[in-house]
């Protein structure tokens, strides 16, 4: 069954409409509903056009958290081959919120780390809906140093709500462990690409994108804290997530402007939990396409190029 958000209402009635007349038909062979019904998907392929052709920035809020959205694990199965999941911080325990390891990636050797936020209650508690205790970034910052041993090039997949705020994470260093990680980013020696696939939310993401090469899917959102966060604390009013989300610039369009991220992913229409297939298959040439000369660099190089992309962040929009 679709899972349609609030401003699709429209949408779901013509699709609804068209699955009753197809519904009808099947039941009744002799009923002729066919022109009916393609009229109605036709209206409907319009109407997915016209809306997502124009979406506001809390609205890609709302398509990035899709429960139908694909998600890291969905990445990793499709884009990735020789997959060997290597789990623990080898200090306190395994993260189930970050999964990471070695793979082939169009034949090429690669560490890859992303973020799981599970499609299912059960899966999604179990990952803590992508928000990363410590041992999560430690997990990470383990095979970030792996990577640099053996000269394998990482892919991060960002999708998180932001780093789990809960006592026990405080108690065990949440923000070292989270700041460790965003260092242990820019001192690699290996390039390092990622990709925001969903939500990209504060410094949870910002310990898996600090990279030399940013991409974000058309829908993706990447923001230092969450529109209901940014209301609750400017105005007192939850509410008003859609004033913050304005104002944010949270939405990939405003920070390729800014220079924040080098790329965005097209998605297709209707956003990536419309066709994951095709979704998918953009993902990976982005990432074929970011990594492409990168390995040819020196470490030092690498270290330069990251240091001067993030130090002139901004700069880009400022002038315009």
């Amino acid at each position: 069954m679709t899972h349609y958000l609030d401003f699709e209402k429209p949408l779901a009635e013509i699709e609804g409409k068209a699955e009753e007349l197809r519904a009808m038909a099947r039941s009744n062979p002799e009923t002729n509903v066919g022109k009916e019904a393609a009229a109605l998907d036709k209206k409907a392929s319009d109407q997915l056009r016209q809306i997502y052709g124009g979406l506001t920035p809390w609205q890609k809020c709302q398509v990035a958290r899709h429960p139908e959205r694909p998600h890291c694990k969905d990445y990793i199965e499709a884009l990735f081959d020789e997959w060997t999941l290597l789990a623990g911080d080898r200090n306190f325990a395994d993260d189930q919120a970050v999964m990471g390891g070695i793979a082939r990636f169009r034949d090429q050797p690669v560490v890859v780390i992303g973020q799981e936020k599970g499609h299912d209650t059960r899966s999604r508690i179990e990952r803590n809906f992508g928000m990363a205790r410590p041992e999560g970034y430690r997990k990470a910052i383990r095979l970030m140093d792996l990577a640099d041993r053996f000269g394998l090039p990482v892919v991060t997949l960002v999708d998180t709500p932001g780093a789990y705020p809960g006592k026990g994470a405080e108690e065990r260093g949440q923000s070292e462990a989270i700041a460790r990680s965003t260092e242990k980013c820019l001192s690699l020696g290996v390039p390092i690409v990622s990709v925001v696939i969903g939500e990209g939310g504060s410094g949870g993401a910002v310990a898996f994108a600090t990279a030399n090469r940013v991409a974000m899917l058309e829908h993706s959102v990447y923001s230092v804290i969450s529109p209901e966060g940014c209301a609750s604390i400017l105005w007192k009013d939850a509410d008003k997530m859609r004033e913050a989300a304005e104002a944010l610039h949270l939405t990939a369009q405003d920070l390729e402007r800014l220079g924040v991220i080098d790329r965005i992913v097209k998605e297709p229409v209707g956003g990536a939990h419309r066709d994951p297939e095709a979704a998918i298959a953009a993902v990976g040439d982005a990432i074929a396409a970011m990594l492409k000369g990168l390995d040819r660099s020196s470490a030092k190089t690498v270290r330069e190029n990251r240091r001067k992309k993030f130090l002139g962040m901004g700069a880009k929009g400022l002038a315009a």
